[in-house]
Order: C-alpha cells, then sequence, then structure tokens
C-alpha cells in the first residue's frame, strides 16, 4: 500500500463557476455532506491536517479517497515516524476553523495536494467556517498548492497503470527486507575508499535479512485450523508430542518414557506431557501448539499394547504395537520431509 500506484482519473475539464457559499448546518463528515448537497464523494475535496513535529500541514484529497501516511511523508521529505494526525484543538489552533469545515481557500500553512485533485474542476470543499462548505472551488484560480503528488491510498476500484484492469487488493506478510542505509555508519566507523581520482569517500551501505519471528508469523498464518496452529516439520520446535495419558500407571509410564528414549536416540526431537492432567486437556493443548505429529500412550496402550499415531496437519490416526511404533514415525517423518522438498524444488 505504500508503494501501489493506479491511473489517475482525469475528469474532463469544464468552465469554472463562480464560488457559492452554502450552508450546511452539522454536517462535517463527508457522507453527511454529501447527501445534504445532493451530491457524490469523488466531487468533494477534503482537508485534513497533520502534525510534522510542531508544524501542521494540510492535506487535500477526494472525498472517497484515503491517505497513504508513507506516500505523504515521501513527498514532504520526512520520517512518517514524525506524521500523525492533528487533534481538533490543533486543527482550530492551526486554522482557527473546527474539524469538517475545513478548505484550503485562505488557509495560511502548506498546502499539500493530492494529483488527482489537482485535475479536478468546480469541486465542494469546507469554507474555513462552522456550518459551511463552498462549492465550484477552483485550484490555481482559488489557492496555490504548496506540493502536489500521489498521498493516496489505491483501492479496488482503481484501475492498473499497465493494463488498465482493475486492481485487486490482497493481505502479505513482510518476511524480510532491504534497508538503504547510506553513509550513516561508515562515517561514523571511518569506513572509507578511494575513488578513481584518489579521493577518500565513505562508504554506501545496505542491509538485508530475513526476520526469524516473521517466518514463524507466515506460517502460522498459513497453516492453522480452528483449535489452533499446525506448525510445518522444518519449523516446529519439536516434531513430536508424545502424551502420557496416565502417568500414575506404571505400565503406561513406563512404556512412554521408553519411547520417548528411544526416539530421541534416534534422533527425534520429541516433548513428552506427562502432566497430571485429564486427557481432554492434553489433546486440547497439543492441537494447540500444533506440533507435526502426536503420540499418545493411554487406554489402548493398556487394551491392545498399541500406540496411537496422529498427524496434526491431515488428522489422519494409525494404531501400531510399541515395538514397531519407533520405525513407523521415523518412516512417516521421512516420507514428510521428502515429499516437502519435492514441492519447494517444484
Amino acid at each position: 500500500m505504500e508503494k501501489a500506484t493506479c491511473q489517475s482519473a482525469v475528469p474532463e475539464k469544464t468552465e469554472m463557476l463562480d464560488l457559492v457559499k452554502i450552508e450546511t448546518p452539522g454536517k462535517r463528515k463527508v457522507k453527511a455532506v454529501c447527501e445534504f448537497l445532493d451530491i457524490t464523494p469523488s466531487t468533494l475535496v477534503k482537508t485534513l491536517v497533520y502534525m510534522n513535529g510542531e508544524e501542521p500541514i494540510a492535506v487535500l484529497l477526494r472525498g472517497d479517497h484515503e491517505v497513504e501516511e508513507v506516500k505523504l511523508a515521501n513527498l514532504l521529505g520526512v520520517s512518517s515516524d514524525d506524521l500523525r494526525m492533528a487533534d481538533d484543538k490543533e486543527v482550530y489552533d492551526a486554522t482557527g476553523t473546527p474539524t469538517g469545515y475545513l478548505g484550503p481557500i485562505g488557509l495560511d500553512v502548506r498546502l499539500v495536494v493530492d494529483q488527482e485533485v489537482a485535475a479536478m474542476s468546480n469541486f465542494t470543499i469546507g469554507a474555513n467556517e462552522k456550518n459551511f462548505h463552498v462549492q465550484n472551488c477552483n485550484m490555481e484560480r482559488d489557492f496555490q498548492a504548496t506540493l502536489t503528488g500521489d498521498v493516496r491510498q489505491v483501492n479496488s476500484q482503481d484501475r492498473c497503470t499497465e493494463c488498465g484492469g482493475a486492481l485487486e487488493l490482497t493481505r502479505g506478510i513482510e518476511v524480510g527486507h532491504i534497508f538503504k542505509l547510506g553513509t550513516v555508519y561508515s562515517e561514523k566507523l571511518n569506513a572509507t575508499f578511494l575513488d578513481n581520482e584518489g579521493k577518500e569517500n565513505p562508504f554506501i551501505m545496505g542491509c538485508y535479512g530475513i526476520g526469524v519471528s516473521r517466518v514463524v508469523a507466515a506460517a502460522i498464518e498459513q497453516n492453522h485450523d480452528k483449535d489452533g496452529m499446525v506448525l510445518p516439520l522444518p519449523l516446529a520446535p519439536v516434531q513430536i508430542m508424545l502424551l502420557n495419558l496416565s502417568p500414575k500407571d506404571e505400565a503406561i509410564t513406563n512404556a512412554a518414557e521408553q519411547l520417548y528414549q528411544d526416539l530421541q536416540q534416534q534422533g527425534i526431537e520429541v516433548i513428552i506431557d506427562d502432566r497430571d492432567e485429564r486427557p481432554g486437556i492434553k489433546f486440547k493443548d497439543a492441537d494447540l501448539i500444533g506440533i507435526p505429529y502426536r503420540l499418545t500412550v493411554g487406554k489402548s496402550f493398556s487394551k491392545d499394547g498399541v500406540i496411537e499415531i496422529k498427524k496434526r496437519a491431515s488428522g489422519d490416526t494409525s494404531a501400531v504395537p510399541l515395538a514397531e511404533c519407533l520405525t513407523t514415525v521415523t518412516d512417516m517423518i521421512n516420507a514428510d520431509l521428502a515429499t516437502l522438498k519435492t514441492k519447494i524444488i517444484a
């Protein structure tokens, strides 16, 4: 959204009409003003006030558009961290007008005008007077912009700059990033090189990386269900969650402990849940945490000598004798890793 562009709407230029001041009692919001005046939001220009430190800056854009603050900061040449919306008191202190009735005519602050507003004619603005708006405003004739540029968010009604098709907005996660550091650190470190004229210059530096926590967040975003996380096998902190459903039962506990040791000796990462809790709680917690495989030693082991194996991702469950459990689980893990590797290569 901070970089997205779209085709600019270029309305036909029409003959400039005389300014008309109209009373709009209590109509402060775009929707209320448009309904009262029987106009569309695309023909109304709203004036928003941002603070850059202590400096107020007025931003003009169409009533149906929203400010993209990073674009605004870039146009102004300031940090987006320093920009913020002015509160009602700051707006009044800077303009002498309550919010909802601001307009650019006679406003004694810097005016940043979105490029689409610059192409409009005979639009409606605030009158800089409570309960009044002005119609048929035209830039250049009625006010001058300090800066003009693209400062708005794109939306699904916009058109692509390349093909003219409709834009589609989708959600994403920033997993990696690149920063241009310039010479800030090289100057402090006295890290320099000699150019082809033998002159010493500081290096222009940059850095890049993939965020570990961002990778985890992306993986969970793409792999979860109503019961919790479904962690991918290569990212999971352990491969197996081993449940001892009856810690007070000697046979079950011995089997669970032996299986735990055998899995570790095989190089398989495993955690054992031997808390004195009800089985339902252990099942729920295992699903919530999202470990790829769940091995359960419980009533089925006491009755038939089998261990229940469940895949968290698919929910597929199987029961195998304790003696075969280690081999079965190892084969499952290797097969799933091979399948994953094939998908990645593809």
